[in-house]
């Protein structure tokens, strides 16, 4: 017998093993099955996620980052932030203008206030609607994409002008087939002409992204009368010049502020890094957490396959007997207990992965959480399965090997 035609043999037989005890197979597995759809479940979570990510960080660009009153990235610190509340001065249009005015290691910097308002048509309304006002360079800075009509223009901010550029969910609930460019929509009561609408960006966590309102943000100020919520958003010159760039704006910024050397700055930035950086650090921890529970699942698993393949052993003896008697090797026997360990953990990876792709599409059609099930997670899942039986399989296989064709004849079926 020739070592292919060994393997294929061995393969033909552990599936007629399989195939004729259903139910114990599928109970040796659970602790193989839960190993990997745990994996495959988190590891599609956090591919997920890194599409997301990647997506909003695309919106701010490998060489875009952002000035804003409070930053606290990655913490969670009630007190802290009450304190830089307090602390931190409101940013304002001169302060912007001196910015813009003195930096040189930045190619566009744009300034957008946030607030929510109340939208209205007819008798059809949605509260509070993420409104921001900006100037007009912020669709480049934000990688803002129309799906019909215009963004904020100069002449708009120059103007007064009370013109709104608006999501893709608004744009379905107040205007439904039709085209909403040039209809009107009140914002707290002041009508506005619709100049455009975005490109549909999708919902995370259940949280769309499509509702919101976009307005001029000299517009903006005399609609509110306030400058609370300002903030700035920046594009260095290009990737290499980010650090740099941000160097700058922190000096001019410390110098408008009057800060004396070794004082804290009274204001936060973040890049496209920061938060990489901040989800690396998370997906890390929790593919650690991960890793600790697969681990024990898996041994857990190895532990019961190898018992269930020691009793097969034993109900097998007199077929090894009768397999040895007619010439089969002890190298025979060996594969072919390997082989049904390994393909009997590798059936369990698999049941865990459609459970776990099942998980993951339930999961994102009810939660909107961005879940995605990468190639390489199914060939980690099943081959670590695999390899789970095969090690915990090579005990009873050699002991199979090793029976004396003699003994195991005279052994009872």
């Amino acid at each position: 017998m020739t070592g292919n035609a060994s393997f294929w043999e061995a393969v033909k037989v552990a599936a007629q093993s399989l195939r004729s005890s259903k139910l114990r197979s599928f109970l040796t597995l659970l602790g193989i099955i839960l190993a990997t759809t745990t994996l495959i479940a988190v590891m599609s979570v956090i591919h997920g996620m890194n599409i997301y990510i990647a997506t909003q960080v695309s919106d701010m660009g490998a060489d875009g980052f952002r000035i804003r009153r409070v930053v606290m990235i990655g913490e969670n610190d009630p007190k802290k932030f009450l304190l830089l509340q307090k602390r931190n001065p409101e940013m304002n249009r001169a302060e912007f203008d001196f910015l813009k005015a003195n930096g040189k290691l930045i190619r566009e910097l744009g300034m957008e206030a946030f607030g929510g308002t109340m939208v209205k048509r007819g008798n059809q309304a949605s509260e509070n609607v993420q409104l921001s006002g900006v100037t007009p360079n912020m669709a480049v800075i934000n990688n803002v994409q129309t799906d019909s009509g215009r963004y904020i223009s100069e002449s708009d901010v120059a103007r007064h002008l009370n013109v709104v550029f608006i999501g893709n969910d608004i744009k379905e609930k107040f205007f439904p087939n039709v085209d909403a460019v040039g209809k009107t929509l009140d914002l707290r009561g002041v009508p506005f002409e619709v100049i455009g609408v975005a490109k549909p960006l999708g919902s995370v966590f259940g949280q769309s992204r499509d509702e919101f309102v976009t307005i001029p943000v000299a517009t903006y100020f005399k609609m509110f009368n306030s400058r609370r919520g300002l903030g700035y958003n920046a594009l260095a010159l290009d990737r290499g010049h980010i650090e740099q760039a941000q160097d700058e704006i922190r000096s001019l910024l410390r110098a408008y502020r009057h800060l004396r050397p070794g004082q804290e700055d009274n204001f936060g930035m973040f890049s496209s890094d920061s938060l990489v950086n901040l989800w690396d650090r998370i997906t890390g921890a929790i593919a650690a957490t991960a890793l600790a529970v697969v681990s024990v699942f898996m041994v857990v698993g190895g532990v019961v396959i190898m018992n269930i393949m020691l009793a097969v052993v034993t109900e097998r003896t007199h077929e090894i007997g009768i397999r040895k008697a007619i010439g089969a090797r002890n190298t025979d026997i060996l594969n072919q207990f390997l082989v049904e360990s390994s393909m009997l953990a590798g059936a369990g990876g698999v049941l865990g992965v459609l459970i776990a792709w099942g998980v993951a599409v339930l999961v994102r059609n009810l939660f909107s959480v961005p879940m995605a099930l990468p190639a390489s997670a199914v060939i980690i899942g099943v081959g670590l399965s695999a390899t789970v039986g095969l090690f915990f399989g090579i005990y009873p296989a050699r002991r199979a090997a090793k029976l004396d064709p003699i003994e195991a004849l005279r052994h009872e079926k």
